[in-house]
């Protein structure tokens, strides 16, 4: 197995982590740990495809760090 494939199964995991945990309510879409685990799951999705050069996926994961990075600052702020 590859680095980038460890790396995006990480991400993968934490990202599928994060949606479990909000379907079964122990974690809301506003808790910061959930932010967090968004935030570091794309990240981790985002290296492995810039890795293997797959830019489309790499803009994706771009756009969903970037809103949970916002959703994350919009919560500590209030």
């Amino acid at each position: 197995m590859k680095l980038s494939d460890v790396i995006a199964s990480v991400g993968v995991t934490l990202l599928l982590i994060a949606f479990f945990l909000n379907l079964r309510k122990i974690l809301s879409t506003d808790s910061v740990a959930y932010s967090v685990l968004n935030i570091v799951g794309a990240g981790l999705c985002g290296l492995s495809s810039y890795m293997i050069s797959f830019y489309p996926f790499v803009i994706l994961e771009g756009v969903w760090v970037s809103v949970a990075i916002v959703s994350l600052f919009r919560k500590r702020s209030t």
